[in-house]
C-alpha cells in the first residue's frame, strides 16, 4: 500500500497545473496524487497534456489516479461543464471522460452521487433530503445511468468507484454494484463519510473493502449539538477512527490499494442530525447497533476533550488554516498512515 494525496484539495504546485502538483507532491515525500476529475486535469481532455501528465508521474515514481463525473441525473446540472464537454450529451462525456482516462492507463476511476452544500442548513447540504425528488428516485436513476454507462466500461477495462458520500449509505453503494456489476462499479472508500449517514467506520469498512478500488483518508471526531452529533475532519490519527482495524480491512481486500489523504480546505463543522423525526425512516438499513456505535464515538470524543487529551470544536475551529497547517495536517496524516501499514506488514 502506498501513501499519497488528493489532488483536489491539495494546496501545493497548483499554480503550475497537475503537473505542478505532482512535483510538489513528489517533493513532500508523498507516493502518488488522486485528481477527482480528468477534467480537473485537463477541461478539453487534451490528451498531449495527460500523457505529460501521466509521464511526469512515471519518472517521479507517483501512483496516478483519476475520476470522472457524478452518476447521479438529479446531480448533473451542477457540473454544465461535463455536459458542455459533450456538446450537450451528458452519456457521451462520461464516455469521453472514461477513454481519456484509459488512455493514459487509469482504468479505476471516482465518482459519486451528490454533492455537498456546505453553504445551506440543516438536511439541505445533503442530497438525499432533497424535496423536489425522493432519494430512492435518485437511486433509481444513478442504477438507470450506470447500466447505460456499462457497455463503454466493460469495453476498456474500466470501471467507476462511488464515493461513500455523504448522501449515500454503504447499503446502498452495495446495492448498486450488486445491480451495476462489480467489473464495473466498485468502491472509493472515505474514512470519515461513514458518519455522515450514522454508521460505524469499521463496519463500514468491513462491508466496503472487498469492492474498494480507490480511497480517501481522513480523521474525524463527533460532538453532541442540539441536532444530534457535529462532524470535523482532523489529521488521521487525531480523531476516533480505529485505524488498525480500517486499514487493515482494506489491505486484507487489496493490499495493493493506494491509501489517498483528502485534505480540508478549512476546519468546517458538519451536521449529523440523527435527532430529526425523519433521521430513522430516512435510514432504513440502520441498526440500533451501529448507531449507537457512532453515538459512542461522541461520549469518547467529548471525553478527550474534556481531559485536554484532544482541542474542542471550538477551540479548533478557532485555530488558523493557512498553507502551513494545511502541509502539517498533510504530514501528520501521510506519517500516521505509513505507521499503521507498518504494524500491519509486522
Amino acid at each position: 500500500m502506498r501513501v499519497g494525496v488528493d489532488g483536489k484539495k491539495f494546496p501545493f504546485g497548483r499554480e503550475e497545473g497537475a503537473i505542478g502538483i505532482l512535483q510538489a507532491a513528489a517533493n513532500r515525500g508523498y507516493d502518488g496524487v488522486f485528481f477527482r476529475s480528468v477534467v480537473d486535469v485537463s477541461p478539453t481532455l487534451d490528451s498531449g497534456y495527460l500523457a505529460a501528465v501521466r509521464d511526469t508521474a512515471d519518472s517521479l515514481g507517483l501512483y496516478l489516479e483519476m475520476g470522472v463525473g457524478k452518476v447521479n441525473p438529479y446531480a448533473s446540472p451542477e457540473q454544465p461543464e461535463i455536459r458542455e464537454l459533450g456538446g450537450g450529451d451528458y452519456l457521451r462525456a462520461m464516455e469521453m471522460m472514461v477513454e481519456a482516462s484509459v488512455a493514459i492507463g487509469c482504468r479505476e476511476l471516482w465518482t459519486s452521487a451528490g454533492n455537498y452544500k456546505h453553504n445551506l442548513p440543516g438536511l439541505y447540504t445533503i442530497d438525499r433530503f432533497r424535496t423536489d425528488v425522493d432519494w430512492p428516485d435518485q437511486l433509481v436513476a444513478i442504477d438507470k445511468f450506470m447500466h447505460k454507462l456499462a457497455p463503454v466500461l466493460r469495453h476498456h477495462g474500466a470501471r467507476l468507484n462511488i464515493e461513500n458520500h455523504e448522501e449515500i449509505t454503504s447499503f446502498e453503494v452495495l446495492r448498486l454494484i450488486e445491480s451495476a456489476g462489480d467489473d464495473v462499479l466498485g468502491v472509493t472508500f472515505d474514512t470519515a463519510n461513514t458518519v455522515s449517514r450514522s454508521e460505524n467506520p469499521v463496519a463500514a469498512a468491513h462491508r466496503l473493502a472487498p469492492y474498494t478500488h480507490l480511497s480517501h483518508l481522513r480523521d474525524i471526531v463527533l460532538f453532541y449539538d442540539a441536532g444530534g452529533l457535529t462532524r470535523q475532519v482532523r489529521p488521521c490519527g487525531q480523531g476516533v477512527i480505529d485505524w488498525e482495524q480500517v486499514i487493515g480491512a482494506l489491505h486484507a481486500a487489496n493490499p495493493e490499494l493506494n491509501l489517498s489523504i483528502e485534505m480540508t480546505n478549512d476546519r468546517l463543522l458538519m451536521g449529523v442530525q440523527i435527532f430529526h423525526p425523519i433521521w430513522e425512516q430516512a435510514h432504513p438499513d440502520l441498526t440500533t447497533t451501529e448507531l449507537a456505535a457512532v453515538m459512542r464515538l461522541a461520549v469518547e470524543c467529548e471525553e478527550r476533550a474534556r481531559s485536554g487529551a484532544m482541542p474542542s470544536l471550538a477551540d479548533y475551529h478557532a485555530q488558523p488554516f493557512g498553507l502551513v497547517e494545511k502541509g502539517a495536517f498533510l504530514e501528520e496524516s501521510v506519517a500516521y498512515v505509513r505507521q499503521i501499514l507498518a504494524k500491519i506488514d509486522a
